[in-house]
């Protein structure tokens, strides 16, 4: 049987010592993952991670996600190779087309071919592979090869995404496929019947592609406050995926009308429009024990990973504390041991 993990998934906007402080807590409470965002204008993921290496022992740890329009697929080598020798054997590598790349004019053309391709770079090189490499996008000339130690060659890899062409990609190349920004259970079925599909036609079982949803979280023991800051912090989100998920039904209009409020920078007021049924599809929010019932539709629909994302709470520490303290004891887990990587490499 698979292991469910529970993951936090944190924001690179804090100072240094903060990481530390909020991942030795998480490790003591329980949880299995640990993510860092890489959004944009937010700090690199990877000094956070390697922050939060140095503080925990057995945690996973990873980037989620580095895109490869913004960061060449050496230098993502480079960072992922880092943490797993920091970490000793504990990074993933987390990798997406990103979203709103436009605004720092970066084109994202050929979104499959580049991740698709970045990943076949990324692992030629932390293999040691030197045979070289021709694609459409990148390339690597014959007798390339890294120039430091390599912890493991095949560290997990995860993608992001939401359409079916990217879950499609997650099917046949990687280890997991991230759902990022839903925390709806009827969403999880027809995922994985995308990840079978693609797995099987590339000849891997499906099992080989462990399924992750993650999503805004704001945990309280006052659940109406916990819910009003989630509808701020879950409105660019919402703007951004809900026409993706075919399982969703959005009133006619609201999008056009979150999105504007969202663009005029009117976060709250974005939020404040949002259904409350539509609302719990894309966010975790409320007192501990909604926040648990709504992690755990998903586990009961076949998630193997929950993510909680940030910002955790009215503030970061009684957050996390509450997450762990108050949320993971009221998940079932399913017992059985965890996939730690090794699957085929483009």
């Amino acid at each position: 049987m698979t292991t469910v993990e529970v993951g936090l998934g944190l924001q690179a906007d804090k100072r240094p010592g903060d990481y530390a402080r909020l991942a030795r807590r998480a490790e003591a409470d329980g949880f299995d993952v640990l993510s860092v965002f890489g959004d944009l204008m937010f700090q690199p993921p990877i000094a956070a991670l390697l922050e939060m290496a140095a503080a925990t022992d057995r945690v996973r740890l990873g980037p989620a996600c580095l895109n490869p329009y913004s960061l060449a697929p050496y230098e993502i080598a480079g960072q992922v190779a880092a943490l797993d020798l920091a970490s000793r054997g504990r990074a993933y590598l987390g990798l997406a087309r990103g979203t709103w790349l436009g605004e720092v004019g970066i084109g994202a053309t050929r979104p499959l071919a580049t991740l698709a391709e970045a990943a076949a770079v990324v692992y030629r090189l932390l293999g040691g592979r030197t045979d070289g490499f021709q694609g459409e996008v990148f390339r690597l000339a014959p007798g390339t090869r890294l120039g430091y130690p390599v912890q493991r060659p095949d560290p997990p890899l995860l993608i992001g995404a939401w359409g079916p062409r990217g879950v499609a990609l997650a099917g046949r190349i990687a280890d997991e496929l991230k759902v990022g920004g839903s925390a709806n259970p009827e969403l999880v079925p027809v995922v994985r019947d995308r990840v079978r599909a693609a797995a099987e036609r590339a000849g891997r079982s499906p099992d080989q592609v462990r399924i992750v949803f993650g999503a805004v979280t704001v945990v309280d023991r006052d659940g109406a406050a916990a819910r009003a800051r989630a509808r701020a912090e879950a409105a660019m989100y919402v703007a951004a995926v809900a026409d993706l998920d075919p399982t969703v039904a959005v009133p006619p209009g609201l999008l056009v009308r979150v999105r504007a409020l969202v663009d005029a920078g009117e976060h709250a007021a974005a939020g404040r429009i949002l259904p409350d049924d539509l609302l719990d599809r894309f966010v975790f929010a409320g007192t501990p024990e909604q926040v648990a019932r709504q992690a755990q539709a998903l586990i009961d629909a076949g998630v193997h990973r929950v993510e909680f994302g940030t910002p955790h709470g009215l503030t970061d520490d009684r957050g996390v504390g509450l997450l762990g303290s108050a949320v993971l004891p009221l998940l079932r887990r399913t017992p059985g041991s965890a996939r730690s990587g090794g699957g085929p490499r483009p």
